[in-house]
């Protein structure tokens, strides 16, 4: 019998949780001059120049604090100011520049998403997770989250004591551009929900359609479940769970734990993939898509196709870009796993 994500108990201790807060492993390689800018695109060209000039402020910025002053002050010049959001829809390449500031920076810093960032405020304490953070030179938020205004007020007043300690702050959302400058609401969302920060971001734009989609067919079609269990058995300790058995067990954990439970899993192979049911089913979904996507997992599903888990309801919703978001990474990941497997 193949093993299953569901006997899995991913635990995490706070030592860990500090030490693991780095990119994840699909952009271990990512660089500036590996993003490639869509020419129809001049939006995405500028975006690399003006993370490069960030990342190399974090590099060249020295304390004592009292230097701080000068870049708070300013002159109301976006390069001047020690936190930078990127703004754009998904699928732009935001996470890869993100991770390029990231990598061009100097130590210590630490990579997050919003998710991570609070889970380790509630494990360490707020006194504590700020002590451990202003050691760093560089805080980057992938996903920062606006739903939830506890958990935004929460981050807020953290990035209030980081930045008030020198740590640069760079962060990413998502936002669907349905029409034409509707994306760009994002970052006034962004720079309203934290209030008294707004002032210490520049935003930086990043334009262009879903590059996961450019040029590249539609997902595959489901597999059968034979197929799914001859997958299993050509991959070597990949997982293979029932959906419905799996969306319960995910109710059971806290979304940061999802990365530790695909942890060193190949493949993940899922039996009778339906709609979810509900919200909070999908919204965990979204979360565990995310880290399966992160850590470049290919995906092969019988049922449904992965595009219909989320409802037209659910899609016309105030959560519409995360589900979309989720279907195309699912989709990249199922085009992963329809792939040849490698000669040996």
């Amino acid at each position: 019998m193949p093993p299953r994500l569901i006997d899995r108990d991913p635990q995490l201790g706070a030592e860990e949780l500090i030490g693991s807060l780095v990119p994840p492993p699909r952009f271990d390689g990512v660089r500036f001059d590996t993003y490639v800018p869509n020419p129809e695109e001049p939006s995405q060209a500028a975006a690399v120049r003006d993370c490069s000039a960030f990342a190399a402020r974090v590099d060249a910025a020295r304390k004592p604090k009292s230097k701080w002053k000068a870049l708070f002050g300013g002159g109301g010049e976006d390069h001047g100011k020690p936190g930078l959001y990127l703004d754009g829809g998904f699928g732009v390449g935001k996470t890869h520049l993100l991770a390029s500031i990231w990598h061009e920076s100097p130590s210590p810093k630490a990579y997050a998403t919003f998710v991570e960032l609070t889970h380790l405020v509630g494990a360490l304490g707020f006194a504590e997770a700020v002590r451990r953070l202003s050691a760093h030179r560089l805080l980057t938020i992938d996903e920062f989250e606006l739903d939830d205004p506890g958990d935004t007020m929460l981050v807020t007043r953290l990035l209030r004591e980081l930045t008030d300690a020198g740590v640069f702050v760079a962060a990413t959302s998502n936002t669907l551009p349905d029409k034409l400058g509707e994306g760009r609401f994002a970052a006034e969302d962004f720079l309203r929900e934290i209030q008294s920060l707004s002032a210490r971001f520049g935003v930086v734009r990043v334009d262009g359609p879903d590059y996961r989609h450019r040029g590249l067919p539609e997902a595959p079609p489901p597999a059968s479940d034979d197929e799914l269990e001859a997958s299993a058995a050509r991959v070597p300790e990949s997982t293979v769970d029932d959906f419905g058995q799996l969306c319960d067990y995910l109710a059971k954990l806290h979304p940061s734990r999802y990365g530790r439970l695909v942890r060193g899993v190949p493949m993940v192979h899922l039996r009778g993939v339906s709609a979810a049911p509900d919200q909070s089913v999908a919204l965990r979904l979204v979360a565990f898509a995310d880290r399966l996507y992160d850590s470049a997992i290919p995906v092969l599903a019988s049922g449904e196709p992965l595009s219909a888990l989320f409802t037209e309801e659910m899609l016309q919703g105030g959560y519409r870009k995360k589900y979309l978001r989720a279907v195309s990474r699912l989709t990249a990941l199922a085009r992963d796993a329809a792939k040849p497997a490698p000669r040996s």
